[in-house]
């Protein structure tokens, strides 16, 4: 036993208290927690959106368009592929790539999909899964931005089932011949290649469609609501013929897809922080204007319990997204995890995005402001890459072991 007179002398912890103001956007000092290197990474990405990216969006959105002109830049920023190592791209660590999705959907989710798709939906499966001619043909390309891809797994007729694929290649000769289809296909009508996931007789592959052969088409979904500042599409194969060059030889079954998905939901855990941080601004902001009853909004409790909650709810989703993100770069990461994060984040960020709305009144209606662009997007971002109610029962298989699906 250890004497009390032995102990070090009690240190009052009011005196170890800073009386400095805390930053509204991160109360818990995550970017004191970054390398030298994450930090950089952070704030040139942040410096790209503040300048290039934001300006544009509230356009590119009302007009349904996607701000091409921005590919040449985020490519010369080493956006595409940034976790590859080799084949010109920047081989950064996980935080770094969760930091850039969190700056870029700040700006826009439209602008993160687009990235998402480029890096892990299309890059990570030619970088693990392909030949060495297909990650030579394609990954410097497409880390230059001369390349664009598109990841087909979702199927007109749903998409939280891959396992019930319908879209099929069969063998002919040196060939495969794929028939079926695909539905809201980010890039697709844009994209140079699309990576067709396709039943065949030994499982699930993944096939290298370049966008002239005979028989594919991809039809851009219009009308949308929500990622109007992204391109969606539906794709279509017609007796689509390809050499066997193009099948990805280092993958057979759901592992290939769902790996991809994984790599997708852990970027869409940092994204949607920064949507929530871009929504929380706006309200402020709007709040400490806003004079109602000879006082700003902001002086009044209501309006304090409301922006402290989102407060708490977008410090939970950093803590949450860069723990995830150091497990992941110690190569201890789940696939569970991700999408109890993914869950978690991307709850909290329509809600978040939802009250800035109504917070902001009339005027929260108005494209000038952004939390409902932000809304309407996360709209999506909650329903893709596994819809909550697919991770909700990931973490419950997890906890009991029972698989609950169907």
């Amino acid at each position: 036993m250890v004497a009390f007179g032995a102990l070090p002398p009690y240190r009052n912890p009011v005196l170890n208290i800073k009386n400095t103001q805390l930053d509204p956007l991160d109360l818990f000092d995550i970017r004191s927690e970054l390398s030298e290197e994450e930090s950089m990474v952070r704030e040139s990405v942040a410096r790209f959106v503040d300048d290039a990216v934001i300006p544009l969006m509230r356009e590119a959105f009302e007009q349904h368009k996607f701000p091409m002109e921005l590919v040449p830049q985020v490519a010369e920023l080493g956006l595409f592929g940034s976790s590859i190592d080799g084949y010109e791209c920047a081989g950064l660590n996980s935080v770094s790539y969760g930091l850039i999705c969190q700056e870029l959907e700040r700006g826009d989710s439209g602008l993160r999909s687009f990235v998402s798709v480029q890096s892990s939906l299309v890059m990570f499966p030619i970088y693990s899964y392909g030949s060495d001619e297909q990650k030579d043909r394609w990954l410097p390309a497409m880390a230059r931005g001369e390349a664009i891809g598109c990841f087909g797994l979702t199927e007109p007729h749903g998409g939280s089932d891959p396992g019930n694929m319908k879209t099929h290649a069969k063998r002919d000769g040196d060939d495969w011949v794929i028939n079926g289809a695909k539905m809201w296909i980010t890039n697709g009508s844009i994209a140079d290649v699309a990576l067709v996931w396709a039943m065949t007789d030994d499982g699930v592959r993944g096939f290298l469609v370049e966008k002239d052969t005979p028989g594919f088409t991809a039809q851009e979904i219009e009308n949308k609501f929500s990622l109007r500042a992204s391109v969606t599409s539906a794709l279509f194969l017609d007796n689509v013929r390809v050499p066997d060059a193009n099948v990805l030889p280092g993958v057979t079954g759901l592992k290939g897809p769902l790996s991809c998905l994984t790599q997708a939901r852990y970027g869409i855990s940092w994204g949607v922080i920064g949507a929530a941080q871009a929504c929380l601004d706006e309200a402020l902001k709007y709040s400490q204007e806003r004079v109602l009853f000879d006082r700003p909004v902001s002086h009044s409790q209501a309006m304090q319990i409301r922006l402290a909650d989102m407060a708490r709810r977008i410090t939970t989703g950093q803590l949450l997204a860069l723990r995830l993100g150091r497990i992941k770069d110690a190569g201890n990461l789940t696939p569970s995890q991700v999408s109890l994060a993914k869950w978690n984040n991307c709850r909290a960020a329509l809600d978040i995005a939802r009250d800035a709305r109504d917070i902001l009144g009339g005027a929260g209606i108005s494209a000038e402001y952004v939390p409902v662009r932000h809304m309407l997007n996360l709209e999506s971002v909650i329903t893709y890459e596994g819809t909550e109610t697919v991770h909700q029962l990931v973490i419950g298989k997890e906890l009991t072991g029972v698989n609950a699906f169907g």
